[in-house]
């Protein structure tokens, strides 16, 4: 059962229902954690201004999807790990890498790299090796792209804990989360 309260778009506030007309035009629908973010609409806001900055940054959406399944695995957050992966899925995300996304696989070297060291920046609360940071180097990620990461990494903890703490009720298609 959720515990926190939800706002119904048709109904809500005019800060609160700018911003969800805003969530529903880009995703088609309006998920309940964006609704329960609506009852302050300052957090929605934080929340969407925070994930659209990302979004011009240099790491694609498909990464950026990736990122957020290691987050909602590591945080055992079963409302974004469920969202995600339909996220992902129309990020392009192949079904293979949705798979292995939360074990911070991937069938891309690359990509496995910085999944690895999102899941690293998340068990060290950012307290992250030298090799682990010469790792994501060496693998191609310039200093910018890591920061970015790491922002990926922040943003959906976010998430992850609203959810937590809310209880939000998952309103995308239950997928386990990895043992």
């Amino acid at each position: 059962m959720a515990r926190l309260s939800t706002v119904d778009p048709a109904t809500a506030a005019p800060d609160a229902r700018r911003l969800l007309a805003k969530v529903e035009s880009a995703l088609g629908a309006t998920p309940n954690m964006m609704r329960a973010m609506a009852v302050s609409p300052a957090v929605l806001d934080g929340y969407l201004s925070f994930g659209g900055a990302l979004a011009k940054g240099s790491l694609s959406g498909a990464l950026r999807e990736q990122i957020a399944l290691v987050s909602a695995a590591e945080n055992a957050c079963e409302y974004c790990y469920a969202a995600h992966h339909v996220l992902g899925a129309r990020a392009g995300v192949s079904d293979e890498d949705l798979a292995s996304g939360g074990h911070a696989e991937a069938s891309d070297p690359k990509v496995a790299a910085a999944l690895r060291f999102a899941r690293a920046v998340l068990r060290t609360k950012g307290f992250v090796s030298d090799t682990e940071l010469a790792d994501v180097r060496a693998a191609g990620y310039d200093d910018g792209q890591i920061g970015e990461i790491i922002g990926a990494v922040a943003l959906n903890v976010f998430t992850n804990y609203f959810n937590s703490v809310g209880r939000t009720e998952v309103d995308f298609p239950l997928v386990a989360l990895p043992a």
